[in-house]
C-alpha cells in the first residue's frame, strides 16, 4: 500500500506518518504553536537510593540491567567525545550479548567511531537512529538498509523533542571525564576531558533511568557538577570513556587555501562594511577552516579599531580562547568545546561559561541566544537560487552530515554563508536544493571566491554595500558563473523508500531523503 503524502509550507511531499507515528508537516516560520505541558519523567523516591549516595554499580552491564534494558527501548548517549566517543559502543555490544533486540539509539551525533555499530542495525539489535550520521552510517542509511526511517533534527530539535515528549528515552548513558558515586558529573577534568555535558542536559533530565559513566571517579562532591546526581540512578567506573584528543573536531586549523582564505577575507570585510563589527557585537562561527579564518580576521579587524565584543557563542577553539584571553571578547558562551585548548580554557576562566542547547536553542521556550547574534557563520553543502540551504546531503544524494546547531543559528539579526563556488567542479548553487534543511527566508549571504549575493529581503544590506568596493552579484549571477566553469550537474537519482526525516526547530517535518539509487 503506498504511502498517504502530504505537502508541507516549503512545497515539500512528506509522508503523513513516519515509523507509524502522525507527522506534523513544517507550516512556515513561527507558524507552528505547541500545546500542552512539557513532558515528565516518572516520579521517584529517595527511598529507593541509597542512604549513603553510593550509586555505584560494578559494570555498565549490571547498570543496562538494573535500568529494565528490554527490546524496542530508546537509548540515547552524547557526543561531547566526538570521534573519541567509547560509550555507545559499549552500551550496543553489551545490549547484542543479552540478545535485545529492536532498540532506538537517540544520539545528539554520531561519529565515524560509532561505524561498529553497523553490525548491530544488520542483526536487529538496533532498529534506527534518530540523530545525524555521518560517514559510514550515513551512506548505510542512504542505501536504505536501515529498518525504519531515520530522523534528522538540530541541536536545538533534540532538546525540544525530549522536553515536549516526542522522544521518550528508556534508559541514558552519559559519558563524563569527572563524576563522583552520587552521579554529579562534569567534562573539565580527568583523562577525558571534553569540556562541556551540556548536549547531556535533556537527557539526565527527562530519561527514565540515567547512567553516569567515568574513567575518573572522585570524592563527594564532584564540583562543578554540569549533571546533577539528583538525576542520575546509576554510577559506573570503567576504564576509559573517551579519547581527549579525539574531540578535535574534522578541522580545527585555519584554511591554507587561497579560495577559502579569500572567502574569509570578504566575509570580514563584508562584516566591517555593514557596520556589524562594532564594539558590542556578537558572533558565532563554526571550527571548520574557513570559519576561523574569519575569525582571524575579525580579530584583525578589531584590533585595528580597538572594537570588543560582547559574547562570542561556541563552539569553543585556540582560536576563541586567545580571542577572550586577549580581551577580544568579553564571554564566550559554550555550546561544546573543539578542542583541547577549549577544555582547558573552560576549566580555568569564568568568563568561558557552559550552556545547553535549552539555553541557546530550544525554539520551544521563553526566548533562547539565537536571535541575539549580530552575525553567525555557517556552511553549507548547497544552496539554490531561493538562498534555501542544505547541509545533511550532498548533491548525490546521500546522506553524510547532521544539522548540529545549524538551523537553530538562522535566526541570528545576520546569517552567512561562506561557500565555495564549486566542489569537485560540481556547482553548489542549483535552481532547487537537494534536501532543504534552511529556509531562504533566514539566509542573508552568500559569500564566495567569486562574488557576493545578498538576500533581496535584505534591502537594507543592499543598501549598505553600494559604495564599499565588494564584488556584489546576484544569487542567479553567481549560478552562471559556476555552471560556465564546470556544467550542469545531472541530478541524482532516487529511488521511492524514504530513508530519513528533516525536523525542522520547532518539530515539524520540512523535508525527507530518500534512497540512493
Amino acid at each position: 500500500m503506498a504511502q498517504k503524502m502530504i505537502k508541507n509550507a516549503v512545497g515539500r511531499m512528506i509522508p503523513a506518518k513516519i515509523n507509524g507515528e502522525k507527522v506534523i508537516p513544517f507550516q512556515g516560520i513561527g507558524k507552528y504553536k505547541p500545546t500542552g505541558k512539557r513532558f515528565a519523567p516518572k516520579l521517584k523516591t529517595v527511598a529507593d537510593f541509597p542512604a549513603d549516595g553510593n550509586k555505584l554499580v560494578k559494570n555498565l552491564k549490571i547498570a543496562l540491567q538494573k535500568s529494565g534494558l528490554k527490546d524496542g527501548m530508546t537509548i540515547s548517549t552524547h557526543h561531547h567525545f566526538r570521534n573519541g566517543d567509547l560509550v555507545a559502543n559499549m552500551v550496543f555490544d553489551i545490549a547484542y550479548e543479552l540478545g535485545v533486540k529492536n532498540l532506538r539509539w537517540f544520539p545528539s551525533a554520531s561519529f565515524p567511531c560509532h561505524e561498529h555499530l553497523i553490525q548491530y542495525l544488520e542483526d536487529g539489535t538496533i532498529s534506527y537512529i534518530e540523530g545525524s550520521m555521518n560517514g559510514a552510517l550515513g551512506k548505510y542509511c542512504s542505501e536504505g538498509k536501515m529498518k525504519k526511517t531515520a530522523v534528522l533534527r538540530s541541536h536545538g530539535g533534540r532538546y525540544q523533542a525530549v522536553q515536549d515528549g516526542e522522544v521518550e528515552i528508556g534508559i541514558a548513558v552519559l559519558g563524563a571525564g569527572c563524576a563522583d558515586s552520587f552521579g554529579n558529573a562534569n567534562g573539565l577534568y580527568g583523562e577525558s576531558a571534553s569540556g562541556l555535558l551540556g548536549f547531556a542536559l535533556a537527557d539526565s533530565q527527562y530519561a527514565d533511568k540515567v547512567i553516569v559513566v567515568t574513567d575518573n571517579l572522585v570524592k563527594f562532591p564532584c564540583i562543578p557538577w554540569q549533571i546533577q546526581g539528583n538525576y542520575v540512578d546509576y554510577t559506573v567506573e570503567v576504564e576509559k570513556v573517551g579519547i581527549s584528543e579525539k574531540i578535535v573536531s574534522g578541522t580545527t586549523r585555519i584554511t591554507k587555501s587561497p579560495d577559502r582564505l579569500l572567502i574569509a577575507e570578504m566575509t570580514a570585510k563584508f562584516c566591517d562594511k555593514v557596520g556589524i563589527i562594532k564594539n558590542g557585537f556578537s558572533f558565532q562561527a563554526g571550527a571548520g577552516g574557513t570559519s576561523l579564518a574569519i575569525g582571524n580576521y575579525f580579530a584583525q579587524i578589531m584590533r585595528e579599531k580597538n572594537i570588543k565584543a560582547r559574547f562570542a557563542r561556541g563552539g569553543s577553539n585556540k582560536y576563541l580562547v586567545d580571542m577572550l584571553n586577549e580581551g577580544l571578547v568579553e564571554y564566550i558562551l559554550d555550546g561544546q568545546t573543539f578542542d583541547l585548548d577549549g577544555v582547558k580554557s573552560m576549566a580555568e576562566n569564568s568568563n568561558h561559561v557552559w550552556t545547553s542547547p535549552f539555553t541557546s536553542y530550544n525554539y520551544h521556550g521563553k526566548g533562547n541566544f539565537a536571535g541575539m547574534l549580530d552575525v553567525v557563520i555557517l556552511g553549507a553543502t548547497e544552496v539554490d537560487v531561493n538562498f534555501n540551504a542544505n547541509v545533511v546531503t550532498h548533491s548525490d544524494g546521500t546522506l553524510l552530515h547532521g544539522i548540529g546547531g545549524w538551523q537553530n543559528c538562522l535566526f541570528s539579526k545576520c546569517t552567512i554563508l561562506p561557500i565555495p563556488l564549486f566542489r569537485n567542479r560540481i556547482p553548489i548553487i542549483k535552481d532547487e536544493v537537494t534536501t532543504l534543511v534552511g529556509p531562504g527566508e533566514l539566509i542573508d549571504v552568500i559569500v564566495t571566491e567569486r562574488g557576493i549575493a545578498i538576500n533581496p529581503r535584505r534591502k537594507d544590506l543592499l543598501e549598505k554595500v553600494k559604495r564599499s568596493g565588494l564584488p556584489i552579484k546576484t544569487i542567479e549571477e553567481l549560478k552562471e558563473e559556476a555552471e560556465k566553469i564546470c556544467g550542469i550537474p545531472e541530478k541524482p537519482k532516487f529511488g521511492n523508500k524514504i530513508v530519513a526525516a528533516i525536523k525542522w526547530v520547532d518539530g515539524t517535518v520540512i523535508d525527507v531523503v530518500r534512497q540512493v539509487k
